[in-house]
Formats: C-alpha cells, structure tokens, sequence
C-alpha cells in the first residue's frame, strides 16, 4: 500500500508533514493495517496516483473528484480550516490577490464573515489570470462558477496562464506575466510565511467558501482499514478532520 499528502507538502514544510505520516502510521499499525513506511513523493501524475487501486491514504481535491475521480476512491474526512483567514470548519475559499502597486488599496480586503464571493469586478476587467491547473477548485473552478453567479464568467480575463500550481502563479503574478491569481486560503498562508513574491502581493477579494480538500482511499479498501484510517486521522496530528 502506498500513501501521499501532496497538497501541502512544500519542501519548507516536509519535515512537519513526515511528522504527521509517522503518527498516522503508527495508529494505524497498531490496528494490524500494513502502513508503508514513508510517504510517496514520486506520484507523477496526480489523478493517476489517486486512481491507484494500492492507495491507502492521500489527500485530493474536490475538482479532480466531480470530474470522475470519486469512482475510484473513498472519501475518509475533510480537514478543518478554523483558524486559517478565509477559512471556517470544513469550509474555504480563496484569496483573490494582486500585485499590491496595482491594487485599489494597501489594506487587505477581509474575507466575508457570509461566506459568498467578494469580486472586484471593474478591478478584474481585462486582467491575465494565472492558475494553477484546469481541475482545480480553489485556483479556477471555484473562480470560475463565482464569476458566473455575478452574470460574468472567465471571459472578463483577457488571457489565462496556466502556471501548474499555486506557487508558480504567486510568482508569476508577482514577477508580471500575469496580473491576477486565486489562491486558496491555506497556501496563501504559507505562502506569506515561505514565498518572498508574496509579500509584494495583495488580497483584493475573495471566492466564496466551498468543501476543503478531502482525505481519501482506494475504493476497494476494506471497511475495517477504513474504520481504522478514519480513527488516525481523528487521533493523529491531523486533528482538524471530520469523518464523512
């Protein structure tokens, strides 16, 4: 069986995600589940990592999921982003963020206590959108149906750039191949801790709050393995998880 946390996983952080695994793993072998050592981090292609019928625990994304994945795997509970601004239980968004000399304003818009969209649409018009990948919720999709609730939709952009993820389009945002980006609540935080072109950046709106990145196993994995899994996640330094 083999397991990955690729979402997060940035090298400044794999220290603390390793951490996270050893203590997943020991519950789970204490329950006589054959947990691998160590994560994988050669998964290649991520949506046919996910599909792997060896898979044991990984973390997905809701886009990849309503776009077939859900056929191949199980979901075992969704993290908890309290504490995290643009964040609330099981629920996220993400920042809409610029470089700051081309904002309306120096001060942060906050995220919206309600939940919904905050788009600066006037400011959007005509702007290139960097995002990380086409499946992806919190980098297009979610932007993307936002803009089509307000009577709009991807076409206010005049150009989007794919970057391949999150971090590729804070720079490319900061570095002026594009002008715009949607972030997700989380990687935005770590970003202003680990990502220097964040800091030149700011937040001029938001998505609105959507289900979080969802743990997940292969679909054929027993039930009594996915009891145990579910119990880790509760027991382990993963404690903001709420079993579906």
């Amino acid at each position: 069986m083999i397991a990955a946390l690729p979402m997060y996983d940035w090298p400044e952080r794999r220290a603390e995600v390793d951490a996270q695994w050893v203590v997943v793993r020991d519950f789970l072998r204490a329950r006589s589940v054959e947990a691998p050592e160590a994560l994988t981090r050669e998964t290649g292609d991520l949506l046919e990592f996910w599909k792997r019928s060896d898979l044991l625990f990984s973390q997905t994304c809701w886009g990849p999921m309503e776009e077939g994945l859900a056929d191949f795997v199980q979901v075992l509970g969704q993290p908890r982003y309290d504490g995290v601004v643009g964040g609330r239980g099981e629920l996220y968004s993400s920042a809409i963020v610029m470089r700051r000399e081309d904002a309306e304003s120096d001060t942060d818009v906050p995220a919206p206590e309600d939940g919904r969209a905050r788009l600066p649409l006037d400011l959007m018009r005509g702007l290139r959108l960097a995002y990380n990948v086409p499946d992806s919720l919190s980098g297009f999709i979610g932007i993307s149906r936002d803009l089509q609730a307000a009577g709009s939709g991807v076409g206010i952009f005049s150009r989007l750039v794919e970057t391949g993820g999150h971090r590729a389009s804070i720079r490319a945002v900061s570095s002026g191949s594009a002008d715009i980006a949607a972030i997700d609540c989380l990687s935005w935080k770590l970003a202003r801790k680990y990502e220097p072109p964040a800091r030149g950046l700011a937040v001029v709106g938001w998505t609105g709050k959507r289900k979080g990145l969802p743990f997940i196993t292969a679909k054929d994995t027993p039930a009594e393995v996915v009891a145990a899994l579910r119990d880790a996640l509760e027991s382990s330094g993963l404690t903001r998880v709420r079993a579906c």
